[in-house]
This record gives structure tokens, C-alpha cells and sequence, in this order.
């Protein structure tokens, strides 16, 4: 049953036959096989099926929440006992925010030296992407702001405090400031991340208490493409002080340093909540405390 299980999960996340036959590893008629043998095993029909997949039954909604607590246990289990014979290994997914991909070395380098046969996936992800994964099991764990958005019920370690600072060209008017507010900024050409980045979302919080309002011109839901714009010019970016530390070297660029009162968000690692993790996440996550900072 457990491998229909996670057929099933796959389809509901994917909501889509070919797609989470693929995730799978198998056809689509096998998937669906599995699912109708699921169905029946159960007693009780978990999609609605038409020319398409067109969603889960109230009962197919109720399985899944079940099936993610069995094979997110059964793969916490499997995971302990290679851990007991062999050693921490195996592999382990992350999800980061960009803004903290500039860090997430100084947290991941030391776990991975020390624990050399653990395979580490990183993949960068808005904040809410970060959620939805981590509750489909897509994630085992995410780099993200741990303020705003309802984090539900997921296990917490904070590890940073995140700063701003404005990143711009060397030759810019506002680089012969001696200083920056967030009320200097009403007359830059800004360039940010897109709204669905809660970065993005902080910052406009910020900008407008301090007066600064109107729509941008330019946006990206990449840092690397903001930064490669400010060094064309006349762009400014607001980023984070490691973001900033990283690119203000390059010989076109600098970077000064915003007040702390205008913004400042809480960055941690995040984990499904449970009892008792796996034991590659469950060491993540005291390697996460030990940095917290």
C-alpha cells in the first residue's frame, strides 16, 4: 500500500496523470491502476476523474492528509535504521528564499563536512512554495521568513536577522551620500523582486512608511538579474547586507547600509512538525541551532 500511497500523493500534488506518472518513475496507465487498486482497498473513490484529472473527492482529500503522515513516517523509518547500520546518510531536499542564498552556505558547509555521506539539494523557492512542498513532502525541510505569512504547523529554528542595504553603481548620485534612509530612495529608479516574493512584499511595507510610493519599472524574480541591472545603471536594488557583502566588491558597485528600524525580518529553517524527524533532518536542525545567530 505504501507505494500507492506516494502514487497518490503525487498525483494530487502534480494534479495531473502523465505528470505524476513521471515524478513516479512509472507509466500512467500503471498510476492509475494503482489508484483505482488503492480505491479499492479503501473502500471509497479519491478522484474525481473525467477526461482529466479534475480534482479529489472530500474522501480522496481526508486519504491524503493520512497517506503524507504514513509515508512521511515510513520514510523516517527507513532513514533510522540506515542511520543505525551505516552512519548518518542519504539526502536531504532544502528550499531557500533568495534572499538567503547568500548565506545558506555558512550553515550547509560545516553539516555537509561533517556528515560527508549526506547529498544535499538546494533549490531556491518563493517563501510560499517553501510551505506548499514542505507539506507535500516535495521539501524535507526551507531556508525562510519565519514573520507574515501563517507558517501552520511546522517546527521553527530562527537563525538570522535579516538587514537591507541599498545596492547601486559607484558613480550614482546617491553613492556620495554619507548615508541612506528609506525616505532617500523616493526618487531612485528601485528595482526589486517580483510581489510573490515575500522579500518583495517586506520591502514595500517598509518604502511606504516611509512615503516612498509608485509602481516599478523593472522587476525580477531573480537577485542575480536586479544585481546585473544595477550594474548597467541607473538602477538601485534594496537587497539584504550578505547580498549586498557579496557584489558590492565588483569594482562598479557599492552598497550603504539602510536603518535597521525601517525593516528587519526574522530568517530560520523550517520543518514539517513531528515528533520525531529523520534523523539527516533532525541533525539539519541542530546544526541550524548551533548557527543561530
Amino acid at each position: 500500500m505504501l507505494e500507492r500511497l506516494e502514487m497518490f500523493i503525487a498525483l494530487a500534488t502534480e494534479r495531473h496523470f502523465g505528470r505524476a506518472a513521471e515524478r513516479c518513475g512509472v507509466t500512467q496507465p500503471s498510476l492509475s491502476a494503482a489508484i483505482k487498486q488503492l480505491e479499492g482497498e479503501l473502500g471509497v473513490q479519491l478522484v474525481w476523474r473525467g477526461a482529466r484529472f479534475e480534482g479529489l473527492t472530500p474522501e480522496g482529500a481526508r486519504v491524503l492528509d493520512w497517506a503524507r503522515r504514513i509515508v512521511g513516517d515510513a520514510r523516517t523509518l527507513r532513514e533510522e535504521m540506515r542511520a543505525a547500520r551505516h552512519g548518518l546518510s542519504g539526502n536531504l531536499r532544502l528550499g531557500v528564499v533568495p534572499t538567503a542564498l547568500p548565506m545558506v552556505a555558512d550553515l550547509t558547509a560545516p553539516f555537509l563536512a561533517r556528515h560527508p555521506n549526506v547529498r544535499l539539494e538546494i533549490r531556491a523557492r518563493s517563501s510560499i512554495e517553501i510551505l506548499q512542498q514542505i507539506d507535500t513532502l516535495t521539501l524535507d525541510a526551507g531556508i525562510t521568513y519565519l514573520d507574515n505569512e501563517p507558517l501552520g504547523r511546522v517546527e521553527t529554528v530562527p537563525l538570522y536577522t535579516e538587514r537591507y542595504a541599498v545596492l547601486m553603481r559607484r558613480d550614482h548620485a546617491l553613492a556620495r551620500r554619507q548615508g541612506l534612509g528609506w525616505a532617500d530612495l523616493a526618487q531612485a529608479q528601485l528595482c526589486l523582486l517580483t510581489p510573490d516574493m515575500q522579500n518583495r512584499r517586506i520591502l514595500d511595507q517598509a518604502l511606504s512608511r516611509a512615503g516612498v510610493a509608485g509602481e516599478l519599472r523593472l522587476q525580477a524574480n531573480s537577485i542575480l538579474a536586479l544585481v546585473a541591472h544595477v550594474q548597467a545603471g541607473p538602477w538601485v536594488s534594496i537587497v539584504t547586507t550578505e547580498t549586498a557583502a557579496l557584489f558590492a566588491a565588483a569594482p562598479k558597485l557599492c552598497a550603504i547600509a539602510l536603518p535597521a528600524e525601517g525593516g528587519s525580518e526574522q530568517v530560520g529553517v523550517i520543518a514539517q512538525w513531528r515528533e520525531t524527524h529523520a534523523p539527516v533532518l533532525a541533525t539539519l536542525l541542530t546544526e541550524a541551532r548551533r548557527f543561530a545567530k
